[in-house]
């Protein structure tokens, strides 16, 4: 059940990774005058600098590791908060939590992002950044979250794990927060199978990013460089194989948001006036993925009669993407004073219960969304796939 960009690997993919293979070089490092050293990873960065309009972008082996990586170069640590929404995969919490700091949560509101009245109530002296996510596609509400972050001198991050290729009022997402992080995953936009993707137009922390990605090594690092390195970093590099793949697919990521958008117009089209139904708040419907088209019922009763039906699930019960459902996040906030059982967040509960993910290019039922159609699905699945929605709601 993968993303769209999975659907789409195919003789581009193959050949630039037949390219490394046959160079015999799939380490991320090597002379740029060796002809061998095909330098996958070093144009992936390159590129997807320029396609996010950041000067700087570093190629990881997740998009949890992006995160943690950022908030580290960012000095976050012990004794730190960082405002979260409350509707979020793990990977957003449990990067804070290996800083050190302390994930606050937050309300989402109608585009199931961060509530930017509830995130600038949860600000303390103790918070040091908020991380806009952009959930599901839809770029987060950039202007306030940023407009807070600025009156109250706290750092933006940006969550684009679930956003690659995502703009907001013609900017690219990861280009309005401090830092970014993106992921490459086998369920995202566009992919490696796995990886990340981490952006920042700050030179120092650039430097120090690449510092903790790889054993606290400057860019581009030739040598061992003993006796200069001042951060004490680990290991999360990329080799020139899965650079070779990400390479491919972010040349097809324009390709892959049009067409997503397309295919979700035509499949809202055949869902347009059902009584007792909405749709979650698009910020920019030029500009999100895509990915996913998201019914808001009137009650929970009735979303989850229809999810059953569908064979789905309503939101709430989409696993490690709520709050409530992580119990070792639960347990690790509870050592710190937060009780985060469900209830805690009331207005984000109620706005999951009352919704049903359908996929248009991410098939995950991890997400919620089990049913719908894929990037692939031509007009007549598409009808289909509509006719079928139609006919559940209406009998729910």
């Amino acid at each position: 059940m993968p993303g769209p960009g999975s659907f789409l690997v195919g003789k581009e993919e193959e050949e630039e990774v037949l390219d490394v293979i046959r160079s015999g070089h799939l380490y991320r490092y090597g002379d740029p005058d060796d002809p061998r050293f095909r330098q996958k990873v070093v144009t992936l960065e390159r590129e997807f600098a320029r396609f996010v309009t950041t000067d700087h972008a570093l190629a990881v082996n997740s998009g949890t590791s992006a995160l943690w990586i950022a908030m580290r170069a960012m000095g976050i640590g012990p004794g730190d908060e960082v405002v979260v929404p409350a509707y979020t995969y793990v990977a957003t919490y449990t990067a804070v939590l290996f800083t050190g700091a302390t994930p606050v949560l937050a309300e989402v509101d109608d585009t199931l992002n961060l509530d930017p009245a509830d995130a600038e109530a949860r600000i303390t002296p103790r918070t040091r950044a908020v991380v806009a996510v952009h959930m599901l596609g839809n770029p987060a509400r950039l202007d306030r979250i940023r407009a807070l972050c600025t009156s109250r001198g706290v750092d933006l991050i940006e969550d684009c794990a679930q956003a690659g290729g995502a703009r907001y009022r013609g900017q690219p997402v990861g280009s309005f927060g401090r830092m970014a992080g993106f992921s490459l995953n086998f369920f995202k936009t566009f992919t490696a199978g796995d990886g990340g993707l981490l952006v920042t137009s700050d030179p120092e922390l650039y430097e120090k990013a690449f510092g903790y990605h790889d054993q606290g090594h400057r860019p581009l690092r030739t040598g061992v460089e003993v006796g200069r390195r001042e951060i004490l970093g680990m290991n999360f590099r990329i080799n020139e194989l899965t650079g070779a793949v990400a390479l491919a697919q972010l040349r097809k990521l324009d390709h892959i948001t049009q067409t997503l958008r397309s295919k979700k117009a035509q499949l809202k089209q055949h869902l347009e006036g059902l009584d007792g139904v909405s749709f979650r708040t698009i910020t920019d419907p030029e500009g999100e993925v895509g990915s996913l088209l998201v019914m808001v019922f009137e009650t929970a009763e009735r979303a989850r009669r229809v999810a059953e039906e569908l064979g789905t699930t309503t939101l709430d019960r989409s696993g490690w993407h709520v709050y409530s459902n992580m119990e070792h996040v639960r347990a690790a906030l509870a050592e710190r004073g937060f009780d985060i059982r469900k209830g805690a967040f009331p207005r984000t509960d109620d706005r999951l219960e009352r919704s049903v993910n359908l996929s248009v290019g991410v098939v995950d039922g991890g997400l919620g969304s089990g049913y719908g159609i894929d990037i692939l699905s031509d007009d007549g699945q598409i009808e289909t796939v509509g006719r079928r929605i139609r006919q559940v709601v209406r009998a729910g």
